[in-house]
């Protein structure tokens, strides 16, 4: 008990000096001592000088001249990229969020060549030594709005600006437009910049630039960097809409320039290996296996721009080449390729066709010639059934709608073997020779319309109406389905 009481005792000690000590300090805090620190003065009239001086600070490049202003950007600009910016209006000045010039309507000459419009650009500027114009020192530039002419004297630009010093300053282009001209000035392709990027890497120690693209509506995402020492160019490209990823090394050392790229496409890898040499170049692509179901090469050559790709595949996976998502419907329906000045051909051997094996020695032949596109001359197998052949082909965009036009000639081998794969009644069995068949396809709608239908040499309007309009479904069995009854109608109508 008495341990108790000593130990209360101890605590109300403790609590008494606490009191005691806070009593005394608060005293001087009384609202009069306070009146008193202010009406000093000091502190006050302190703090609004530093505030007042760290603003005129700020605000001292406002006053600069701008003739004088705009060489020493323009010395610095020519000085870190080799670039020369022609700057239309004056430069106005902000000190929000940080130091910076904004200016419109600037020009960007490269070897005296107008390459660049830019609506808009803001020059951030270092916070040492803002009150003297030759001590303005640039460490970032940011353009906007901007459009880049770019063809094949110059289409390395952007290569080019990994050589020049990016430790102390950043470049960024946000939301801008690459156009790929030719001699001609006609306009190949168009890359919108969402957000490019000119930065030092302190870790690895070199220029990296990373960029957000859109190219004929898909966006992408690319990374590349110089290794200027062994002279060699590493890149990186992922299309995450395709499942797409590329990983390159450009060895530009000698004048032949070669380089190696490994490719993953829809978990799919495969390798590239390749030789430039001005206006030439060749390629071989592979699937990266010991047994490689796929083998490509092919030879480009840009001025005049002509092209011919050949292919073997065990399987060719139309499904990737025909669908509206894919690059290559994207690419056509941007018309950039009815270009008269373009011979593109491509030519496929295949065994069979991806997920329909019944279709054998497929010969796909592709070409853009005098502004026109076509599968003339393909050929393929159905089973030992039938021969078909593409002729008087056309691809062209209607109403934004990318379309196939031509004619199918079928060459019957074993007229028996369709009827039972149709389950064709055996009374409407006739004999099957030859046919030929006019159609129009739509991609984008997936619909066919066959017309102008011969068969054995003679032509019957009922089965022209039957076959007039095919709509194709997504699921195999059901188009399976769908077109066994639809041809046997046809058959039926035929046979009388």
């Amino acid at each position: 008990m008495r341990k108790t009481s000593t130990f209360i005792k101890f605590l109300k000690n403790i609590n008494y000096s606490i009191n005691n000590l806070l009593e005394k300090n608060l005293n001087k805090l009384k609202f009069n001592n306070l009146i008193n620190l202010g009406r000093s003065n000091k502190i006050i009239l302190t703090f609004v000088a530093l505030f007042i001086l760290f603003i005129s600070y700020l605000l001292a490049p406002t006053f600069f001249n701008q003739t004088k202003i705009l060489s020493q950007i323009n010395s610095q600009l020519l000085e870190k990229y080799n670039l020369s910016f022609k700057f239309s209006k004056n430069l106005n000045y902000n000190f929000f969020p940080r130091p910076h010039f904004i200016s419109k309507e600037v020009l960007i000459f490269d070897d005296k060549n107008k390459i660049s419009e830019i609506k808009k650009i803001k020059i951030f500027i270092s916070f040492k030594n803002l009150i003297s114009i030759k001590k303005v020192k640039i460490n970032k530039i940011i353009i906007e709005n901007a459009n880049f002419n770019l063809n094949k004297e110059n289409y390395n630009f952007f290569v080019k600006l990994l050589d020049k010093n990016f430790i102390e300053n950043n470049l960024i282009i946000k939301q801008s437009n690459i156009f790929f001209k030719n001699f001609n000035n006609e306009v190949l392709f168009i890359n919108k910049i969402l957000e490019m990027s000119f930065t030092y890497d302190t870790h690895d120690l070199k220029n990296v630039l990373k960029s957000k693209n859109e190219l004929f509506n898909i966006p992408y995402e690319l990374i590349l960097f110089d290794d200027t020492s062994e002279k060699k160019l590493f890149s990186k490209i992922k299309i995450n809409l395709l499942k797409f990823q590329l990983e390159n090394e450009f060895n530009y050392l000698n004048k032949i320039k070669f380089g190696s790229a490994e490719i993953n496409f829809n978990k799919l890898k495969s390798l590239i290996t390749y030789d430039f040499y001005k206006d030439y170049f060749e390629f071989k692509l592979l699937e990266k296996s010991d047994d490689p179901q796929f083998s490509y090469e092919g030879k480009i050559n840009i001025n005049p721009f002509y092209s011919v790709i050949e292919g073997k595949s065990d399987k060719l996976n139309l499904y990737k080449l025909i669908n509206s998502n894919s690059i290559i419907i994207q690419l056509l329906k941007t018309e950039i390729l009815n270009n008269s000045n373009i011979d593109f051909k491509i030519n496929i051997n295949a065994d069979s066709i991806y997920r329909h094996s019944d279709f054998k020695k497929i010969f796909l032949v592709s070409k853009i010639q005098d502004g026109l596109i076509d599968i003339d001359e393909t050929t393929f197998k159905w089973k030992t059934f039938a021969d078909f052949k593409f002729i008087d082909t056309l691809i062209y965009v209607k109403d934004g709608e990318l379309v196939l036009d031509g004619k199918l000639a079928i060459d019957v081998n074993n007229y028996n073997e369709i009827y039972k794969f149709l389950l064709t009644p055996k009374n409407y069995r006739k004999e099957l020779k030859n046919l030929s068949i006019s159609f129009s396809y739509n991609f984008n709608q997936k619909t066919a319309n066959l017309n102008n239908i011969i068969i054995n040499g003679e032509q019957n309007q009922n089965l022209n109406k039957i076959m007039s309009n095919i709509i194709l479904k997504e699921n195999n069995l059901q188009n399976t389905i769908y077109l066994k009854k639809l041809f046997n109608d046809a058959i039926k109508s035929y046979a009388g």
